[in-house]
């Protein structure tokens, strides 16, 4: 690993040891875990990796392959705010830990991502590596469900970003084979493993070559749209209603949004419209995979991705070409943008027999479209995975 020979450079010693927290893909059930829905997701072999040693005297000191300015901080002495940096989401986590542990030692260490950042959680299995890193170091032996809620606490208490349990829940909870079908109202799951009779599947990334940043985009008010359609619904049935903060989607019958739609603004309405649809294309997508349907499956992902574009009003002109080029591929089941969809890349469930063409298909589509994003587009096959071991 290249963090393992950075550390050993700048420290001159080994690292005492070494973190690492998967990706994920969540090929339906996108845009509603902060409305407490239904999702199903996978993790996958690649990942964020840290190689780390404790520091007695508190100092929390990283580098990233991938960024160059180093970051340092103390474990009791978190800025009240977030700096702007890439650490801020590091910072969230050693303040989230500590208003539930009791912190003595820091620790340096180097971060190296195994794909390109932008659209698989990258932010939460960063978060999820480090906490699990920083826990270690001070003797704190965290349960799974901890990890996700202080995670999740870091993400969107400190950095800002109205996230839900999705990203957290699947890096941690998930099973090489097994589908994760989470309800992120209680934090319920299951585990659906992989028919015998399923036709072979590999998970195939195509990174658009532009990055993007949740706190930065429109991901927050694309939340509030929907909060607010909830609110709205309530108001209009009589149903009870307290602070706007709490209003959810998932506490409004489908009928009731039937039946009201109709005085919702547009955008509300549409966002809405992507929950409910969304809910049933989870439901019917889990039964699909415990049938071994990878192909009813498939088709219920495009689905998912064509609701992001036209209710949820995500994508950008190389997202919407990439899913569109998709669509049209032999050998992809389905697919959907991965990750908030402004930004960031595609994801695909392929038959491997396909996988060369594939990806010639999709990469000469794209960069002919796109050829200023030669050198920075990339490709890349996948299999599920095991969450973050703990």
């Amino acid at each position: 690993m290249s963090c393992v020979h950075t550390f050993s450079e700048i420290y001159r010693r080994d690292p005492a040891d070494l973190a690492f927290c998967p990706y994920r893909v969540c090929p339906i059930g996108a845009h509603v875990d902060h409305q407490y829905g239904l999702v199903t997701g996978l993790a996958i072999d690649k990942g964020v990796h840290i190689a780390y040693g404790p520091k007695r005297n508190g100092v929390i000191e990283l580098s990233s392959l991938q960024f160059s300015k180093r970051a340092q901080w103390h474990i009791h002495q978190v800025d009240e705010r977030p700096t702007g940096d890439w650490a801020d989401y590091l910072r969230g986590a050693t303040w989230a830990l500590s208003k539930h542990y009791m912190l003595h030692v820091g620790l340096c260490g180097v971060i190296e991502g195994t794909m390109p950042i932008g659209g698989l959680s990258s932010s939460a299995a960063v978060i999820i590596a480090f906490l699990s890193a920083l826990a270690k170091v001070n003797g704190i032996a965290l349960e799974q469900q901890e990890i996700i809620r202080i995670a999740l606490e870091a993400e969107r208490d400190y950095v800002g970003v109205s996230v839900g349990t999705l990203d957290q829940s699947c890096e941690v909870l998930s099973k090489k084979d097994h589908l994760l079908y989470l309800d992120t109202q209680d934090g319920s799951f299951e585990l659906i493993p992989r028919h015998a009779d399923m036709k072979p599947c590999r998970i195939a990334v195509a990174f658009s070559g532009i990055e993007r940043n949740l706190a930065g985009s429109k991901f927050n008010m694309r939340v509030d749209e929907a909060k607010s359609a909830a609110y709205a619904l309530m108001a209009y049935s009589g149903m009870a209603y307290g602070k706007f903060s709490e209003a959810r989607l998932r506490d409004v019958p489908r009928e009731v949004f039937d039946r009201y739609r109709d005085r919702l603004p547009e955008t509300w309405c549409r966002r809405a419209e992507h929950y409910y649809g969304e809910q049933d294309r989870v439901r019917r997508g889990a039964e699909a995979w415990r049938q071994g349907d990878i192909e009813a499956y498939g088709r219920l992902s495009f689905e998912s991705g064509h609701s992001s574009i036209y209710n949820w009003e995500t994508g950008s002109d190389e997202l919407r070409l990439l899913y569109e080029i998709m669509r049209r591929t032999d050998g992809v089941y389905g697919g959907r943008f991965s990750g908030a969809g402004f930004k960031g890349c595609c994801m695909a469930l392929i038959d491997p027999a396909y996988a060369e063409s594939v990806e010639r298909e999709i990469s000469e589509a794209y960069l002919k479209a796109f050829p200023q994003l030669e050198g920075k587009y990339s490709f890349h096959l996948c299999e599920s995975a095991d969450g973050v071991v703990l």
